[in-house]
């Protein structure tokens, strides 16, 4: 899809777009925020690899679908013009074999069913009442993890986030890795509108990066001018990354008229 391709707003979250320059975004962003946990990604032109995928489409043009769970099939093809279409790599560091992984069901998944919502989405007292009390949240970073994660989908508008993996070798102790962004609410808030909670670094970078010399939009423009099919983002994209900021510490700023402030801010030693 090109760069201005808007999302239909009659689609389903888990019927939308998936767009290969979210992913560069969000790595870049993701470095931005202080996080690094985003494998690193860039641009990247369809081989030979999924050879067994690639068809030739009625207009002449090379397709393929790839293999998944979902939508690989025919029917959501993606197809070039007429054989090269521009696409993200996504370098997985260290490999599945080095260092295992594990897969956790996100406590903010979507119901992903047209009819039925998530129990999140109907009690503003999920949070509190079953998160903050459920291993592995009760205990340790892991729901540290979740807000930091929560601000990332939400300045990218990620609104796909049904699992996260951890490296296992580090049980709980293992930061959450930040995968997927393909899919790109304020509801995406959620977890920090429910459990307002947020670690004090995150806070004052973000602080740091709304009042800074340099907005948002105009840091995150200049990383992405690095990458080889520049522009990433339109100006439309990177504005927003600027509104949905002020959202967030909009946000945090009501958590601490409501709730003590130590109980808001964790005190992570910066």
């Amino acid at each position: 899809f090109s760069r201005e391709t808007e999302t239909d707003p009659n689609h389903f979250y888990f019927t939308d777009y998936e767009r290969h320059n979210a992913e560069i975004a969000a790595f870049h962003l993701d470095r931005i925020l202080g996080f690094r946990r985003t494998p690193p990604v860039i641009y990247a032109i369809a081989d030979e690899d999924l050879i067994k995928t690639f068809f030739i489409s009625p207009a002449n043009n090379l397709c393929f679908h790839g293999k998944c769970g979902y939508y690989c099939d025919t029917a959501h093809a993606i197809c070039g013009d007429p054989d090269t279409i521009e696409g993200s790599f996504a370098a997985f560091l260290p490999p599945k074999n080095i260092a295992p992984r594990k897969v956790y069901r996100h406590p903010y998944r979507r119901s992903y069913h047209k009819r039925r919502r998530a129990t999140w989405e109907t009690d503003p007292d999920y949070c509190d009442k079953y998160v903050r009390h459920s291993p592995p949240y009760h205990q340790g970073r892991r729901l540290a993890d979740l807000m930091d994660m929560a601000v990332l989908d939400f300045l990218i508008g990620n609104m796909d986030r049904h699992h996260y993996e951890t490296f296992k070798r580090f049980g709980n102790n293992s930061f959450i890795i930040h995968l997927d962004h393909g899919r790109g609410l304020i509801s995406i808030l959620a977890p920090i509108i429910q459990c307002c909670l947020i670690r004090n670094s995150t806070l004052q970078r973000l602080i740091h990066l709304h009042n800074g010399e340099k907005p948002l939009s105009e840091l995150m423009n200049e990383s992405l001018g690095s990458d080889p099919v520049s522009p990433i983002l339109t100006l439309d994209h990177l504005l927003a990354l600027d509104r949905r900021l002020s959202i967030i510490l909009n946000v945090v700023r009501d958590c601490t008229k409501n709730r003590p402030f130590q109980d808001v801010i964790i005190n992570d030693g910066y």
